[in-house]
């Protein structure tokens, strides 16, 4: 199916990530240290000792491989005791070590270039930043590891989702295949003239189902076309009936899965009292307008058999279509299935994606 922005990794965790060491290292900590400096004349300057800010940055690098491979890969593990001593560990030794290093390279620098300010730091590691730079940047990390696990879901669903609708696509098939040889059987039997039509309509159909069905979505035209020709399949099968097939108001640009309709219109000429009775009908509608599809089927009814009477085997198709409808349109379809007087009909409107 058509991959869109959910299909994407979010870009929230990146954002957070940047603004956590913007407004933290670059203002809060910068503050801090600004605070933790040696007696000095007040300053009136609104940005006092900017190189503050690029000692509270390489300081703080420390954290990069903590909350980027550290701690997501004992999560993902499920290692939760040896993440809490690697945390205490890590934070206890590697801060004071981040923290004296940054100190004597920006002293070195000061004596190198000659810029005294820059030899202006604080004069001693502090507790309590490392214990801020382990509760902030471990948002930082749940948050990473959150979102990727919400990602990995998604592609998950996503894989079994296209598993269900190729299961079901070859559930079809075959299914299909055998309703239609079943048919060209009977009209071999009695030497009908109409049995050439009726199999080069067949291989029309079958170029359809075995090739166009295996795309997630289809333009609406090629699936006019191919309930076309088994209504006229049908019809030719069934010459005293009357079966019709009409469309209505079909915009341009509408998809739709292929091989959706196929299970109400078989069901229709399955069941309908068509087999018995040159009187019966079997009708069908399709309208729509951009966005929405509705499609009518209507068919008179065989009798009700006596209790005792075998069921009919089937029921693939009818289970098939709320399946799928139920994975390509969840909460945007309707399918109405009802009889009254004799009749039976079935109804679906559903929203349709525009063209892909």
């Amino acid at each position: 199916m058509q991959q869109d922005a959910a299909d994407r990794p979010s870009r929230f965790p990146l954002v957070f990530e940047i603004l956590m060491w913007a407004v933290y290292v670059g203002l809060y900590k910068y503050s801090a240290y600004v605070e933790r400096l040696p007696p000095h004349p007040p300053l009136r300057l609104n940005f006092p000792f900017p190189h503050l800010c690029a000692f509270a940055g390489l300081s703080t690098l420390y954290v990069l491989p903590y909350y980027r491979w550290l701690m997501p890969r004992l999560l993902h593990r499920r290692q939760h005791l040896l993440l809490l001593g690697s945390t205490l560990v890590y934070f206890w030794l590697v801060s004071a070590w981040s923290f004296q290093l940054t100190g004597l390279l920006f002293k070195a620098l000061a004596q190198l270039g000659g810029l005294s300010s820059l030899a202006t730091l604080p004069g001693w590691w502090d507790l309590s930043l490392t214990v801020t730079d382990l509760i902030a940047f471990s948002c930082v990390a749940f948050v990473r590891v959150a979102f990727e696990n919400e990602y990995r879901r998604r592609r998950l669903e996503k894989d079994h989702l296209a598993l269900q609708l190729e299961q079901l696509k070859t559930q079809l098939q075959p299914h299909f295949l055998f309703n239609t040889l079943n048919s060209i059987y009977g009209l071999s039997l009695v030497g009908s003239p109409e049995t050439p039509r009726f199999i080069l309509l067949l291989s029309e159909l079958m170029r359809y189902v075995l090739y166009d069905s295996g795309k997630d979505y289809i333009g609406l035209p090629e699936e006019v076309t191919f309930l076309e020709n088994y209504f006229e399949m049908e019809q030719r099968k069934y010459p005293g009936a009357s079966i019709r097939f009409a469309t209505h108001a079909l915009p341009e640009g509408l998809q739709m899965p292929p091989l959706l309709l196929l299970p109400l219109v078989e069901n229709s000429f399955k069941h309908g009292r068509h087999h018995f009775s040159d009187a019966a009908t079997v009708q069908a509608t399709l309208t729509a307008r951009p966005g929405q599809l509705h499609f009518v089927i209507e068919n008179d009814m065989l009798p009700t058999p006596p209790p005792a009477s075998p069921r009919r085997s089937g029921g693939i198709g009818l289970v098939n279509i709320r399946q799928r409808l139920n994975l390509y349109y969840p909460g945007a379809h309707e399918l109405h299935l009802t009889e009254h007087e004799g009749r039976y009909r079935a109804e679906l409107t559903l929203t349709l994606p525009a063209a892909r």
